[in-house]
């Protein structure tokens, strides 16, 4: 197996890291990809007012999280976990007792690559790992880097590879921390890390998370889930704004009700739990063992007490996984939203779209139906406001 093995302060993680990693993944054929961001770097001070190294690592988690490949791309905290300064020698060390029998490749941009020699143990680390070296193809450093891949090759005996990109982003992580400082700089990040940043409050980014713009709260919103649901998230929003279109609904608050409906989606059920408790949710007793039940209820609570969102999004957000009887109509908008956006793909999901924008109450009838006959199908209980809604709205229809 070919392992590349990518170091560094991350301190931000921004889309040239990503674009290089991933490119390097397929230049040298790796098969697995290992961020390893640096507890203490041994070459220079973070700058002061740098976010911990344990911030750095969930950030790094996040962006490499966007590149979508999961169990071929990961992120270590083994520096973190090391003291002392993190030394690369010491971290291929470590990685060599790991994977005795696979190929490791160093990957670096130029300005390290030309400085390895001044490394610490630079004779070990060409012995334990490959080295390739990120080229921009406009830039003037190319015949450098091949001078020094032959330098390293006949004093080491180095294997060394030069990684043309074939584009670059613009900008270095000092450069991006002035720019965020004065409120700038965010293309240049992933969206997701760039809401981490705005919620821990990183680098003079200081926002106001109860007034947020609808750019800065989809942003906080998908730095808290997986980026698997990232597509979700926002098939759900847009979903939202064309239903209320449709129907006459605010359509600010049902884009602001799906860009926050799944907010919580991943948190644990002791997380789940102890939001309930600090906003005073009394979770009934089925609900206190899903936390698929739960993310709805605390989803809410987030929306409300930490983004500052409405009682209107906040009941929409709460009912948007069971359903109750009488939904108000963004209630029904962003339920039905959840269910049909464009990502979806069930038997049926075409007839109840088109129900959908013809007879609102006629697409959530159809929801309802299909929720209970598949609860009923993998024996999974109902929950009573499932049921509540069901028989509600199928007395009214009578009507």
């Amino acid at each position: 197996m070919k392992i590349g093995v990518y170091g560094g302060t991350f301190n931000p993680p921004h889309l040239g890291h990503l674009i290089s990693a991933r490119f390097a993944m397929d230049a040298l054929g790796l098969d697995k990809l290992i961020f390893v961001p640096a507890a203490v770097p041994p070459h220079k001070e973070l700058p002061e007012g740098s976010p911990s190294a344990e911030k750095r690592l969930e950030m790094m988690a996040i962006a490499a999280d966007t590149l979508l490949l999961p169990g071929k791309v990961e992120v270590s905290d083994m520096e973190l976990r090391r003291e002392g300064k993190s030394y690369t020698a010491d971290t291929l060390r470590q990685l060599r007792g790991q994977y005795p029998q696979d190929e490791l490749w160093l990957l670096m941009g130029a300005d390290m690559f030309l400085s390895l020699p001044n490394w610490r143990e630079p004779e070990t680390i060409c012995a334990l790992a490959h080295l390739a070296a990120f080229a921009r193809k406009e830039g003037d450093t190319e015949e450098a880097l091949e001078r020094q891949g032959s330098y390293l090759s006949r004093t080491y005996g180095a294997k060394t590879r030069v990684v043309q990109l074939p584009r670059i982003t613009p900008v270095s992580s000092t450069q991006l921390r002035e720019l965020l400082k004065r409120g700038e700089g965010q293309r240049y990040l992933p969206l997701a890390v760039y809401g981490y940043i705005l919620r821990h409050g990183l680098y003079g980014v200081q926002a106001d998370l109860t007034a947020l713009s609808n750019e800065d709260l989809r942003a906080c919103s998908l730095s808290m889930v997986y980026a698997k649901r990232h597509a979700h998230i926002l098939g759900v929003e847009e979903e939202a704004v064309r239903l209320a279109k449709r129907w006459g609904a605010d359509q600010e608050l049902a884009r602001r009700g799906g860009i926050l409906h799944d907010c919580t989606k991943y948190l644990s059920l002791e997380e789940h739990l102890a939001i309930c408790e600090k906003y005073g949710i009394v979770p009934d007793e089925l609900e206190r063992e899903s936390p698929k039940l739960l993310h709805s209820k605390t989803g809410a609570a987030l929306a409300r007490n930490l983004y500052g969102q409405n009682d209107e999004i906040y009941w929409a957000i709460y009912w948007h996984t069971t359903g109750k009887a009488d939904m108000s109509l963004l209630e029904k908008i962003i339920y039905l939203a959840d269910y049909i956006e464009p990502n979806r793909d069930f038997e049926g999901v075409e007839e109840m779209r088109r129900l959908c924008y013809e007879d609102l109450d006629a697409g959530l009838l159809m929801g309802l139906e299909m929720s209970v006959e598949d609860l009923n199908e993998r024996g999974v209980p109902i929950h009573k406001n499932t049921r509540g809604a069901l028989e509600w709205l199928r007395e009214h229809r009578k009507g």
